[in-house]
This record gives C-alpha cells, structure tokens and sequence, in this order.
C-alpha cells in the first residue's frame, strides 16, 4: 500500500442519500479492495476524519472511484465540502476480499451501500468479459434506493450476469420484487449453492444475517467485508 495525493474530478449522484466521487490518478488495485481517506494526514487513526470506504468502479480506468452513503457525521459535510479540483490523500489499496478471474460461480448478497465491492468486481468482469457467472441479489428500501441501478440494469443484459432486486415497499419491476432476501429467496434464484462462492458485504448486521443464511441453506464458500464507522 503507498499514500497518494488524489484530486476530486467529479461528483455523482447515485440516490438521494449516497454519491460517488471520482479521482485521478489512476491507482492499481484488485476488484473488491478499498482505501483509507486521510483527512486527518497527521493522524491516521482519527476515526472521525479518516475512514476505510470501498472502490467502486473496475480497476484499470483512468480515474478511481468510490460512493458514500453520506449523513450528517463530520467525514460525510467533508466530503459534499469538497469541489472539482480539490486534493487529499488517500492510503490504498487495502483489503484481501477480492475477486479473481479463475473463479467460475459467484453470488452477491448484498443491501444498501454494501454494493460498492460488488460494483467493482461486476464491473471488472463486464469489461473484461470474464467468463465467471454472477448472481447479485441486492436489497434496499425503495427502488429510487438502489444505487448503480442503470449500470446493474446494463450488465444484467449481459448472458451471464444476473440482477435481482428485493424492496420492502413500492413498485416493482420484472427483476424486483418485495420482500428480503431470505432462504427461500436465494435458492429459488441459486440452485448450485456448494460449488458458488458468496460475497456479502456492508453493516455487521446484514454480514451477520447473510453469513447465518447461507450456514442454514448450504453454502460451503462465503466471503464477508464488514463495513464499520461508515
């Protein structure tokens, strides 16, 4: 892992409550790691200015990318602070939960803001046209609550990559339906549950609750990121 010097390049509103910031230069990671901004650079252990938050874009673009499901915290009026041309430094790439090529089944279960590591490893496989299958079953309040919900919806037409959404409430469309992602949900999506590699990501609660899920139904690979202080 090195320190860089990043500069902000542009904004993304991705919902109502999170946006995606992009940076250059460019920095080599692996799908699925994440940084450590350091808005504090004198001390890195100030958990108020310093937070760990995922890429959330392909790595090998000309910028870097993560999203922020912002709130009233200190770190978050920093970050919607920050104009086009501004700089602070970043300490990445960080983390071992990470994709690699050579695997052939994979499944995301995944709610909220917990889609940023699995933005980054479809993306990665959509561009590069990686023969892995993909399964994300992604869960949020409303549908306005998804985040990336046109790029998922581009890359679901991709033959083997699939999307389906569960929201507790409102409208609906051919791949969203209400309800969580329970047992049942899963293996009337996921019928090869020993042989597929799951990756939950996000709060403890929703890691925890996924980890019990697939302990219950089957599932012999499961890969977690808990999202803490976010």
């Amino acid at each position: 892992m090195n320190i860089y010097n990043v500069k902000l390049i542009q904004k993304i509103i991705r919902t109502k409550l999170a946006t995606s910031f992009r940076l250059i230069p460019e920095i080599d990671f692996l799908p699925g790691q994440f940084m450590q901004i350091l808005f504090d650079e004198n001390d890195e252990f100030n958990a108020e200015m310093n937070k760990f938050i995922s890429f959330s874009c392909a790595p090998g673009k000309n910028y870097i990318e993560f999203t922020k499901k912002l709130s009233e915290s200190y770190f978050s009026k920093k970050l919607m602070a920050l104009e086009q041309g501004d700089t602070f430094k970043i300490k990445a790439p960080l983390g071992e939960t990470v994709y690699y090529d050579n695997q052939k089944k994979i499944a995301f279960l995944i709610g909220g803001i917990g889609i940023t590591p699995a933005i980054s490893i479809i993306e990665h496989i959509f561009v590069n046209n990686i023969n892995t299958n993909v399964i994300l079953l992604y869960s949020n309040r409303t549908v306005d609550d998804i985040a990336f919900k046109p790029e998922l919806d581009k890359w679901n037409a991709v033959e083997n990559i699939n999307v389906f959404y569960r929201v507790g409430e409102g409208k609906t469309d051919a791949n969203t339906s209400i309800g969580k992602i329970d047992d049942d949900f899963v293996k009337s999506i996921i019928s090869d549950l020993k042989s597929t590699t799951f990756y939950s990501f996000g709060p403890p609660r929703m890691v925890d609750a996924m980890v019990d899920l697939c302990n219950r139904i089957g599932c012999e690979k499961i890969i977690t990121e808990t999202f803490m202080g976010y």
